[in-house]
């Protein structure tokens, strides 16, 4: 980096109220900062179990099925798995959850079981887009929850006259990636409940010291 963009960098950062010092530490290759809220550290995690991708849901192959424009996302055409089941990191790495579908990812601290997951009205909320409470919200040792997929944009309304969608299909693949910093076993579930439910939507992220 020259000097006057150096120069330019540190003048942006006084006039926005930021640490000169905390921005000078981030110029230094290698730097090391500490979150002041949440206290971790921003330290390279390498090797082979620093990171694990979990497929969250996906679209099946047999029948075929056509996503291209009329139909994106047949929410009952999902493959409500979880591939692999499970998987296994070191303390400090990350799993990419590739969402294909409308799911959440819910996660539940170490030694949770899917039996001490509350699945009863008291523990039902609805989407944020409306609807019947079909979202697990059992706050009880939960260390992660996703995205509400009724949050995001909706991927098409017919052009008038035509009326809009009772269902309006969301935009509902993405990508969600969730850091464990400590080591433990660690239940993952969507948090749809028939999906946890009845199609036993879960697997197990361990974590090793």
């Amino acid at each position: 980096m020259s000097n006057n963009s150096r120069r330019n960098l540190l003048k942006a950062a006084a006039a926005g109220g930021l640490s000169v010092a905390g921005i000078g530490m981030a110029l230094k290759p290698g730097a090391t900062t500490k979150a002041a809220a949440g206290g971790h550290t921003h330290e390279p995690v390498d090797g082979p179990l620093a990171n694990a991708t979990v497929s969250f849901g996906g679209w099946p192959t047999d029948p075929p099925l056509d996503r291209n424009r009329d139909n994106p996302s047949p929410l009952g055409r999902n493959v409500h798995q979880l591939i692999p089941n499970e998987v296994t990191i070191q303390a400090g790495g990350t799993i990419n959850f590739i969402i294909g579908g409308a799911h959440q990812v819910v996660v539940y601290d170490n030694g949770i079981k899917p039996e001490n997951i509350g699945t009863t009205p008291d523990f039902l909320v609805s989407p944020a887009g409306g609807g019947p409470p079909i979202l697990i919200n059992d706050p009880r040792h939960r260390i992660y929850r996703g995205l509400d997929f009724t949050t995001l944009p909706i991927l098409g309304i017919p052009p008038a006259p035509a009326p809009p969608p009772a269902s309006p299909q969301y935009l509902t693949d993405r990508v969600e990636v969730v850091h464990f910093s400590k080591p433990g076993r660690y239940l993952v579930i969507c948090g749809i409940v028939f999906h946890f439910v009845a199609d036993k939507m879960y697997g197990y992220v361990n974590v090793l010291p």
